[in-house]
C-alpha cells in the first residue's frame, strides 16, 4: 500500500473488520465490497467530504449516497467511526429486529444514511437529483451577498449500479447537464453474485461515460490512498463535467481464499477465512469489533472539522442574512420543507358546465401553483405536449453555458440552472429517481409526468419516495380506455390497482377539475409521502355542485356524490372518468324509483383513514347492494363492494378505436350500468 501513514493503514482496517465482524456475528451480509472499498470510502471520508457528525442535516453538507446498498456495513462503520449516532452496540446488532443498521441503508433510520439504498442503480439516479437539487439552489440563492449553496454530491457504486438501465439514463442526462459537482467513485472489481463480470458485462464504461460527457479516470490500485486522493482532487477542480473515478478494487480485500472471487460477495466469509484476512493484514483475531484508539481518534477529527466548517457557513450565512433579508428568509423556509404563506391562494375553481379533461385542468393549475410555490420544479418524460405538465415561462434547466441555439421546440426560452422546467427525456426509470434525490436534498417539491401506462417503469422509484416518506408529486396522464385510437400498450388497465397496493402511496383519480384542483391540494399537503395524480385525457364535466356536493370533499378520499334519498337500495361507487357515467346512470335508475347513491372515491387510502363514523356514513355496513364502476382491472374492489356485490371493470386489455367507442363495446356506459345494478336488486329481492 503507498501513500499511507501506519494509522491510515489502522483506520482502514478498522472498516473492514468492523464489517465483517458485523457481518460474521449476524451470519449474513456482504463482506466483498467494505473489505474492497474500504480505502477509497476512507480517502473520501477523511480528506474530502464536508460533513458534520454531530449535525447530519446541516444544509450545506456534501451529500453520499452509497448506491451499492448491500455494502451497507462500509456505511454504517464510517458512520460509528467518524462519530455519528450509531453506537458500537448497534454495529454489533446488524441486520437484527429492531436495530439501527438494516441491512441495506435505509433513510431516516439512522442519522447520516441520506437516501435507502438496495436496487442497483437507483441510488446513482438519485444523486443525480441531489446534483441538480445543489445547481438550482446555488443559481437561485447564490449572490455577490454570498454563497449559501456550495457542495458536492458523492457516490459509491459497484459493477452492478452500472450494469442497471436507470444509472445509463440518469448519468447521461447527468452529463448533458454538466453537473460537475457530481463525483462518483466506481469500485471497479469486477465480480457480482454469480461470478465474474466477463459472463455479462464487457462494455468499456470509461469510454461509455466520456460519451456521455463525463470526465473519466482510472486508479489501478484500490488501496492507493494517495492516487485516490489525487483522483478526487481533480474531478473536485472540473465544475463543467460530473466525474468518474474508476478504482480497481479487488473484491473480499485480504481473504486468503475468497478475495478476488463471487464467494467473498452475499455471505459472510466465516470463521476461519475471517482469521486468515485478519492476520494477512496484520489485526488481530481478537477481540472482535477491534478499534485501534488512535485510529478512532483520527476518524473523530471529522467531529472538529464538521463544526469548524458549519460555523463558518453560519457566520457567512448570518452576513449574507444582513445583505439580503428576504432571500435569506426564503432558503431557510424552503430547506425546513414549508410552503409558502399563501400557497393555497393558489386555487380557484372551475365553472360548471363545459367539460375539459382533467390533466387540461391540472395545467391550469399547476401554473397558478408554480407561480405560488418557487421550489416547485420538474417535467415529463418528453411528453410535455400531451401531459400539460410544463411550467410556463419558468425556464428551462439547462447548463447556462450550452448554446441553445437551433434547438427546435425550445419551450422556457433560457437556458439557465435557474430553470425550473427539467427535461428528462425518454427515460422514465430515471425521471422517478432523480426526483426522489431532489426531495431527499430538500428545498425542493419535485414532480413528474408521463402517461399512465408507462407507470410501470416508474415502480421502484415511487415504491422506494414511499417507503423513505418523501413529498414527490408523480402525475399520469391518459388514464384509461378513453385514450382511443393508441390502442392497448397505451391504455392502462392494471396500473392503477397496483400502485394502490403499495403503502404509503397515496393515489387519487379525480372525477371532474374540480376534483382535480383537491387532487393538488392533497398532495401539496401531504408531506408524509409521495402522491400519485391520475388524471384523463378525454373531456369530463364539470358537475354542477348546487346538486352535487361539493368538491372539497375529495380530500376525505371518498364522499357521497349525489343520492336520491338518504337510505338508498344501492350504492354505485366510482372513480375518475366512471363517475360521471355512474351518476348518468344513477339519475335514470331514480326516475325509476330506485333509491340510489352515488359515492365518488378519488382515494381509498386516504378515505381508508377515515373515522370509522365517517365511513359508515359513506358506505353504511347494513347496505350490501354494491356496484363498482371503474375502467382498470376489477381486482381490488371487493375491498368496497364485498363479496356479494358487482364490480363492472375489465378482465382484458383494451383495443384500437375511439375512446367513446372502447367505453361502449367494454360496457362503460350508463345503460350498462342501469342494467347491472338492476340484476344486483333482483338478486336480492
Amino acid at each position: 500500500m503507498s501513500s499511507k501513514s501506519e494509522v491510515e493503514k489502522k483506520c482502514i482496517n478498522a472498516i473492514r473488520f468492523l464489517a465483517a465482524d458485523a457481518i460474521e456475528k449476524a451470519k449474513s451480509g456482504h463482506p466483498g465490497m467494505p473489505l474492497g472499498a474500504a480505502a477509497a470510502a476512507f480517502t473520501l471520508w477523511t480528506k474530502h467530504l464536508k460533513h458534520n457528525p454531530k449535525d447530519p442535516q446541516w444544509p450545506d453538507r456534501d451529500r453520499f449516497v452509497l448506491s451499492s446498498g448491500h455494502a451497507s456495513m462500509l456505511l454504517y462503520a464510517l458512520l460509528h467511526l467518524t462519530g455519528y449516532d450509531l453506537p458500537l452496540e448497534e454495529i454489533k446488532n446488524f441486520r437484527q429486529w429492531g436495530s439501527r443498521t438494516p441491512g441495506h441503508p435505509e433513510h431516516r433510520h439512522v442519522p447520516g444514511v441520506e437516501v435507502t439504498t438496495g436496487p442497483l442503480g437507483q441510488g446513482l439516479a438519485n444523486a443525480v437529483g441531489m446534483a441538480i437539487a445543489e445547481a438550482h439552489l446555488a443559481a437561485r440563492f447564490n449572490t455577490d451577498a454570498g454563497k449559501p449553496v456550495d457542495h458536492f454530491t458523492y457516490v459509491m457504486a459497484g459493477d452492478g449500479d452500472m450494469m442497471e438501465g436507470v444509472a445509463a439514463e440518469a448519468c447521461a442526462l447527468a452529463g448533458h447537464l454538466h453537473l460537475g459537482k457530481l463525483i462518483v467513485l466506481y469500485d471497479d472489481n469486477q465480480v457480482t453474485l454469480a461470478g465474474s463480470t466477463e459472463l455479462a458485462f464487457t462494455e468499456n464504461i470509461e469510454m461509455r461515460f466520456k460519451s456521455y460527457g463525463w470526465q473519466v479516470q482510472k486508479v489501478t490500485a484500490g488501496d492507493d490512498v494517495g492516487a485516490i486522493d489525487r483522483a478526487i482532487k481533480k474531478a473536485r477542480k472540473d465544475r463543467d463535467r460530473p466525474s468518474l473515478i474508476c478504482v480497481q478494487s479487488i473484491i473480499g480485500f485480504g481473504a486468503p481464499c475468497k478475495q478476488g472471487s463471487c464467494e467473498a460477495h452475499g455471505a459472510p466469509l466465516g470463521a476461519e477465512e475471517l482469521r486468515g484476512a485478519k492476520a494477512a493484514l496484520g489485526w488481530p483475531a481478537q477481540p472482535d469489533f477491534f478499534i485501534p484508539e488512535d485510529a478512532l481518534k483520527f476518524f473523530r477529527k471529522a467531529i472538529s472539522r464538521g463544526k469548524k466548517a458549519q460555523k463558518q457557513w453560519q457566520e457567512d450565512f448570518l452576513n449574507y442574512r444582513q445583505k439580503d433579508a428576504a432571500k435569506a428568509v426564503e432558503f431557510e423556509r424552503a430547506v425546513r420543507g414549508e410552503l409558502p404563506a399563501d400557497w393555497e391562494t393558489a386555487f380557484t375553481e372551475f365553472p360548471a358546465g363545459a367539460g375539459i379533461a382533467t390533466r387540461k385542468a391540472g395545467e391550469a393549475i399547476i401554473q397558478s401553483i408554480a407561480a405560488k410555490i418557487p421550489e416547485l420544479i420538474g417535467g415529463s418524460a418528453d411528453l410535455n405536449p400531451s401531459t400539460f405538465t410544463w411550467l410556463k415561462g419558468l425556464g428551462d434547466f439547462q447548463n447556462p453555458a450550452t448554446s441553445s441555439a437551433g434547438m427546435h421546440g425550445m419551450v422556457g426560452g433560457v437556458w439557465s440552472y435557474l430553470g425550473r422546467n427539467i427535461h428528462f427525456g425518454v427515460r422514465e426509470h430515471a425521471m422517478g429517481s432523480i426526483a426522489v434525490g431532489l426531495a431527499l436534498h430538500g428545498g425542493f417539491v419535485p414532480y413528474t409526468a408521463t402517461f399512465l401506462a408507462f407507470a410501470d417503469y416508474m415502480r421502484p422509484p415511487m415504491r422506494l419516495a414511499a417507503l423513505m416518506g418523501l413529498r414527490v408529486i408523480f402525475v399520469f396522464t391518459h388514464d384509461s380506455l378513453g385514450v382511443g385510437e393508441d390502442g392497448p400498450t397505451h391504455q392502462p388497465i392494471e396500473q392503477i390497482m397496483n400502485m394502490r397496493q403499495v403503502p404509503n402511496l397515496t393515489v387519487i383519480r379525480p372525477a371532474d377539475a374540480n376534483e382535480t384542483v383537491e387532487a393538488w391540494r392533497m398532495a401539496l399537503s401531504n408531506t408524509a409521502g409521495p402522491t400519485v395524480l391520475v388524471f384523463s385525457r378525454q373531456n369530463l364535466p364539470v358537475q354542477d355542485r348546487t346538486s352535487c356536493a361539493p368538491a372539497a370533499n375529495a380530500q376525505c378520499g371518498g364522499y357521497i356524490l349525489w343520492e336520491a334519498a338518504a337510505d338508498p337500495d344501492i350504492i354505485l361507487i366510482a372513480t375518475g372518468s366512471e363517475v360521471p357515467i355512474t351518476l348518468d346512470a344513477a339519475q335514470q335508475l331514480a326516475a325509476a324509483g330506485i333509491k340510489v347513491r352515488v359515492v365518488s372515491l378519488p382515494c381509498w387510502n386516504v378515505f381508508d383513514r377515515q373515522p370509522q363514523e365517517y365511513r359508515n356514513k359513506v358506505l353504511p355496513p347494513h347496505i350490501t347492494a354494491r356496484l363498482a364502476i371503474e375502467a382498470g382491472i376489477r381486482l381490488g374492489w371487493e375491498h368496497y363492494t364485498g363479496l356479494s356485490g358487482k364490480i363492472i371493470g375489465m378482465d382484458s386489455f383494451g383495443a384500437s378505436a375511439p375512446g367513446p367507442v372502447l367505453y361502449e363495446k367494454f360496457g362503460f356506459t350508463a345503460a350498462s350500468i342501469v342494467t347491472a345494478a338492476r340484476e344486483l336488486l333482483n338478486s336480492r329481492a
